[in-house]
């Protein structure tokens, strides 16, 4: 008796499978090479963010230090903190290219 064995092709890039074939046989993926791009240049933020809070206290209990209060502290951690978010909400809701429906 002959049995019918289907062909199927090996990808190499299962990150972007050829458009030839079957939607079965595609790879489909949360995320793609560019959303952790995207999710990594955020944690950068969120990293640099966090060590640009870090420190400002005083070594002396009764001794007030200022410097807590520093333009770095103040501002320019939270808008780094801000964008480090907005870039990780961007990457994990960024569509990715290989997605088929």
């Amino acid at each position: 008796m002959k049995t019918d064995k289907k062909k199927t092709k090996v990808v190499k890039n299962p990150v972007n499978p050829p458009a030839d074939l079957p939607v079965e046989e595609r790879r489909n993926f949360a995320f793609d090479r560019n959303n952790y791009k995207w999710l990594l240049i955020g944690m950068a933020f969120l990293l640099v963010g966090y060590l640009l809070m870090i420190g400002g206290g005083s070594d002396d209990p009764d001794v007030f230090n200022y410097n807590m209060f520093n333009f770095q502290r103040l501002t320019l951690s939270p808008i780094l903190l801000m964008i480090g978010y907005l870039l990780g909400i961007y990457a994990i809701m960024k569509k990715p290219r290989n997605i088929t429906e």
